[in-house]
């Protein structure tokens, strides 16, 4: 049985390490790191060729990742939204993706596949941020390069203790696999459970677009708080009028500055509003009452056809108020 399984490994294991590494770079929530692992423990053995291995991983990476980037590339942050609800990851993957593109830039791409949840947004982000074809093809490649390695990598390091789980998974037959299995659907579960925990923690009261229009229109002024990324700002360069800009990443330092005897509408252009949940939540365990999340977001706003104005009117009444301070130090 244990030759039986070696050869198996031999004839197939390419093509098993090259659709498990993309279907998983496609989305889907079957871990490719135990494949190469199992990889490069053969490869060590001389059951596999270490340099196909790596190939068969790199060009499932750069086609998965490819195909991601051109999406992004046409469809912009619709890609990312659409990834989210397919994701096990909770929706608030899309501001953390876009946070850390601000931080680092195209080197995001290096290390996103060491990232849960940024791995699978990042190209489509790329994208949709206009990072150019051959910039993106270039880092991605590295840190698929390196990600491949490490997995590879451990399998050369325990090549022994793999060698020794094998000939146990052949002893036991559809045993193993059954195990297998269920351990797989055990972490789908705890992912799933995670991804509707974050949703439990976010649950609150909503406001409808038509409903803050309403109150605008009345003159109630309820404070309306753009809390995107600089990155989302940048794709949809418009916000609700007379909207304040703060973001999660910064609430922290603006949190004072909130009025508390007026309603707060927060809203993102991220999945299930996360963005402005999350911000809402923070603002409800500061001792903020009335405080909601605008349900569907800018997106939802626009798509009402209620007015909307581009961010460069936020820029201008910045630059005056900048003027009229100096004015006044004079």
């Amino acid at each position: 049985m244990t030759h039986d399984l070696s050869a198996i490994v031999s004839q197939y294991g390419l093509a098993v390490v090259f659709g498990n590494v993309l279907v998983e770079q496609l989305g889907v929530p079957v871990p490719a790191i135990p494949t190469l692992v199992v990889a490069g423990a053969m490869a060590i053995n001389g059951k596999l060729s270490l340099a196909a291995v790596v190939a068969a991983a790199l060009i499932a990476c750069v086609l998965a990742d490819g195909a991601w980037y051109v999406a992004g590339r046409y469809f912009g942050s619709r890609v990312m939204k659409a990834l989210c609800r397919i994701s096990l990851t909770p929706d608030s993957c899309v501001s953390q993706t876009q946070s850390s593109f601000e931080r680092w830039g195209v080197n995001a791409l290096v290390i996103a596949k060491f990232v849960p949840g940024l791995g699978l947004i990042a190209p489509p982000l790329a994208g949709a941020t206009g990072i150019g074809w051959p910039r993106f093809l270039l880092f991605n490649t590295f840190g698929s390069a390196l990600w491949v390695g490490a997995g590879v990598g451990g399998g050369m390091l325990l090549g022994p203790q793999i060698e020794q789980l094998l000939a146990y998974a052949a002893q036991f037959g559809a045993a193993a696999f059954i195990v297998l299995g269920a351990l797989l659907a055990a972490y789908i579960a705890f992912k799933w459970w995670e991804r509707r925990s974050f949703y439990a923690m976010l649950r609150m009261a909503r406001i409808g677009v038509d409903e803050l229009y309403g109150l605008i229109d009345a003159g109630d002024a309820p404070l309306v708080v753009d809390v995107r990324t600089p990155t989302a700002r940048a794709m949809q360069p418009r916000r609700i009028p007379g909207a304040v800009h703060v973001t999660l990443q910064d609430f922290d330092k603006h949190v004072r500055d909130l009025p508390r005897d007026r309603e707060i509408i927060l809203y993102c252009t991220c999945p299930n509003e996360a963005s402005a949940a999350q911000i809402a939540k923070m603002l409800l365990d500061s001792g903020f009452k009335r405080v909601r999340p605008l349900l569907g977001g800018l997106d939802a706003w626009i798509a009402a056809g209620h007015p909307v104005e581009p961010l460069a009117v936020e820029l201008e009444r910045m630059v005056t108020e900048v003027l009229a301070e100096s004015g006044e130090q004079r």
